[in-house]
């Protein structure tokens, strides 16, 4: 009897694995998630700053590798030496099904705040818009809206833009970088 019990034990967990298989089949890249793999490959990166009023710009050069999980994901890593002290970043970008939204996170060594992305594309297909929130540049108990974009410039050449909305409801640039790809 234990062993018919047994059998059937097995036989009923076998069907709803093989039940759950089913129902979770691995998602196919669309359109959205092909966007995002002309990201992939190794860049080099120079970046400008502007912090506040009357202060000189901060500039940095970096290196930026992105590479593809399952052509769904991109998982880009950014290195650089800021302030003599070195600098490492973390973005993720994907396009969900269900929002119908790209999304996205960012980290880096400096700070502790998780960033995390919603973006649209523009209708020319060049232009990726990224809505976070994050600490004020004045006040960091504060928390913003802030817009990053990248523009498509060609197959080895993009760009970031970085902007806060301030009080008066205007967006702002206080960042920009520059992307070649490494031949």
């Amino acid at each position: 009897m234990k062993s018919l019990l047994f059998l059937f034990l097995l036989l009923l967990g076998s069907f709803a694995l093989q039940d759950a298989q089913d129902m979770h089949e691995p998602a196919v890249p669309g359109d959205h998630h092909k966007w995002l793999q002309q990201l992939v490959g190794d860049w080099t990166v120079t970046s400008e700053a502007h912090i506040g009023p009357g202060a000189e710009p901060m500039k940095m050069d970096f290196t930026d590798s992105v590479r593809s999980i399952g052509g769904l994901w991109i998982l880009s890593e950014g290195k650089a030496e800021f302030g003599g002290m070195p600098f490492t970043s973390v973005m993720t970008l994907g396009y969900d099904l269900t929002e119908k939204a790209f999304v996205g996170t960012w980290i880096d060594s400096m700070q502790t705040h998780l960033w995390t992305y919603r973006g649209t594309l523009d209708d020319s297909k060049k232009v990726l818009t990224l809505e976070t929130t994050g600490p004020s540049f004045t006040d960091p108990t504060v928390m913003v809206p802030y817009r990053d974009v990248i523009e498509i410039k060609s197959p080895d050449h993009r760009t970031l833009t970085s902007s806060m909305l301030g009080d008066e409801g205007t967006w702002t640039a206080f960042m920009k970088a520059d992307y070649r790809r490494k031949k």
